[in-house]
């Protein structure tokens, strides 16, 4: 029956269906079959265990949070491209607002940021956009970029 793979049907060696062989005694072609055959069954054990690591990764980036601007920068305000600026300068937006990941995945397909009108929307993506490692939010925002 699994002729071409180096086993038979027949009852010898084993007891499973083939003689007792070990790589050494095996045609070159069938070592590399049943190679090939361990390989993806290690293959599908570590699918069945990644997999739900990966969902439980899609659901933590949707909940992170992103401030805008953060902690050192909580007094100044965002210009309309992103830049931070200082407080009253005419076209600016304040900060001191956190977006959930969720959202600014959303945002950066098109729609607004919750509770912005589409020019504050602009500014607050462009200075997400800006966000730079070691500045909080950053690891969120990178997370929204990884394709899934």
């Amino acid at each position: 029956m699994f002729q071409g793979l180096g086993m038979d049907d027949s009852s010898e060696g084993t007891g499973q269906g083939g003689p007792a062989r070990d790589d050494a005694t095996l045609p070159p072609q069938d070592v590399g079959r049943r190679r090939v055959l361990m390989l993806g069954a290690a293959a599908a054990t570590t699918v069945m265990s990644v997999r739900p690591a990966l969902a439980q990764t899609s659901a933590s980036v949707l909940n992170c949070t992103i401030p805008v601007p953060d902690g050192p920068n909580a007094g100044k305000m965002v210009g309309p491209d992103g830049a931070l600026v200082p407080a009253g300068t005419p076209g600016a937006f304040p900060g001191g607002r956190s977006f959930k990941g969720e959202d600014v995945k959303n945002a950066l397909r098109g729609r607004s940021l919750p509770g912005t009108a589409y020019s504050e929307s602009q500014a607050y993506l462009n200075y997400i956009r800006r966000l730079q490692y070691g500045r909080a939010g950053f690891t969120c925002y990178a997370s929204l970029q990884m394709p899934r």
